[in-house]
């Protein structure tokens, strides 16, 4: 089994933070190893995590970032973090775990395919899947992910999903290398710098090197920190993107 450290972004998480689940996790996956990334909180998140990882010191990793910066770049210091351990295979999983820990873990499996370098979580509400996800966050999301998916020229279903896998390999490591345009919108960012690429001929065609895995369970949590003025921002940060990552000139 492949040897995977997962990020873990943190953000006032002090009342929610399920310490137990990542405790259970890591007796359950040996192979599995978490580092939570305290963006700047100012409740006693640090102290939470201070006392999980004495608990555990090679499996419970902890990076505390001295101010708020937002989930974007809390993900990318952790990546570049993460990338720096002896270790096959990166990720990012949202701190309340609406992705299941064990359903991150079973997205591995898609990098049976030597071809494939990212995999994708993906929210889709098929027969047999537990999806529970409120008709609000459903349809915004829907709107949302279209327009990603012009944005990007990629047919991406779904680019918000928190559970995230990348191989450590360079090039991907260039990938989170520097900050995001935004804090929420970073992931359509992520498979622009991938297009980036891809152009450069650093990379396979992004339609070969990324696939989506529909997830078997997902629950709509409480608590989210993006509202509906933070929805609007990301949308008009999409324009950036677009503009920012649309020519080839652009490429690193």
């Amino acid at each position: 089994m492949s040897q995977l450290v997962v990020v873990v972004p943190c953000f006032n998480e002090a009342h929610r933070l399920d310490v137990e689940a990542f405790v259970e996790a890591r007796h359950r996956h040996p192979h599995l190893r978490f580092l939570f990334v305290d963006d700047g909180s100012t409740d006693a998140t640090g102290a939470v995590l201070a006392r999980m990882a004495a608990r555990d010191p090679d499996g419970l990793l902890c990076l505390t970032l001295p101010a708020n910066r937002g989930k974007g770049e809390a993900v990318r210091q952790g990546l570049e973090r993460a990338f720096a351990l002896e270790t096959d295979v990166v990720g990012y999983l949202d701190a309340d775990l609406a992705t299941p820990i064990d359903e991150l873990v079973s997205m591995a499996d898609a990098l049976g395919d030597p071809e494939v370098l990212v995999v994708l979580g993906s929210r889709v509400a098929l027969l047999g899947r537990d999806i529970r996800r409120s008709p609000w966050r459903h349809y915004t999301g829907r709107v949302f992910a279209t327009l990603a998916s012009l944005v990007l020229g990629l047919r991406v279903y779904d680019t918000q999903c928190g559970a995230k896998l990348f191989r450590n390999v360079e090039p991907l490591r260039a990938v989170f290398d520097r900050p995001f345009v935004s804090p929420w919108a970073f992931d359509v960012e992520i498979l622009a710098r991938l297009r980036q690429l891809e152009r450069a001929g650093r990379t396979a065609p992004v339609e070969r090197i990324v696939v989506e895995v529909p997830l078997r369970r997902w629950t709509d949590v409480r608590g989210s920190k993006v509202g509906l003025a933070g929805g609007v921002v990301a949308g008009l940060r999409l324009l950036q993107i677009w503009w920012r990552y649309r020519r080839p000139r652009a490429s690193r």
